[in-house]
C-alpha cells in the first residue's frame, strides 16, 4: 500500500498524462466545474444506492450503482482535488496533517461545541 505522498505524486503523474490528451489545459476553473460534476455524480450513485429514489431508476442504465462506481467518484473527486492544490501550491499532505492534528487536539481541549 502506497503512503499519501506516494499517492499524490502518482496523481500527479496522471494529470501529467491527461494533459496531453486533453483538448485545453485545465486551469482552477476548469477544476472546479470538474469538482462539482463529480460531487453531483458521487450523490447519483449514492442516492441509488441507500434507495432514495423511485424503485423504477433501479433498472435504468444511468442510475445502476455498485460501491465501485461510488469509489470511482471518490476518485474522481479526489483528482479534482489535488488539481486544485496544485493550482495553488498547496502541499495537501502537510494541510491535512496539520489541520486534523489541531482539530484532534481542540477535540481533545473540549474547544469543539
Amino acid at each position: 500500500m502506497k503512503n499519501f505522498s506516494e499517492l499524490v505524486h502518482q496523481t500527479k503523474q496522471m494529470m501529467e498524462q491527461f494533459q496531453t490528451i486533453e483538448q485545453n489545459p485545465w486551469g482552477v476553473e476548469g477544476a472546479m466545474i470538474e469538482l462539482s460534476k463529480q460531487v453531483g455524480d458521487l450523490s447519483k450513485h449514492v442516492m441509488v444506492q441507500e434507495k432514495y429514489y423511485i424503485k423504477s431508476r433501479e433498472v435504468q442504465s444511468k442510475y445502476i450503482t455498485s460501491k465501485q462506481k461510488i469509489a470511482d467518484e471518490l476518485f474522481d473527486i479526489w483528482f479534482c482535488l489535488i488539481r486544485i492544490a496544485d493550482h495553488y501550491k498547496i502541499d495537501f499532505e502537510q494541510t491535512i496533517n496539520s489541520i486534523t492534528k489541531k482539530e484532534l487536539d481542540d477535540f481533545k481541549k473540549g474547544n469543539i461545541n
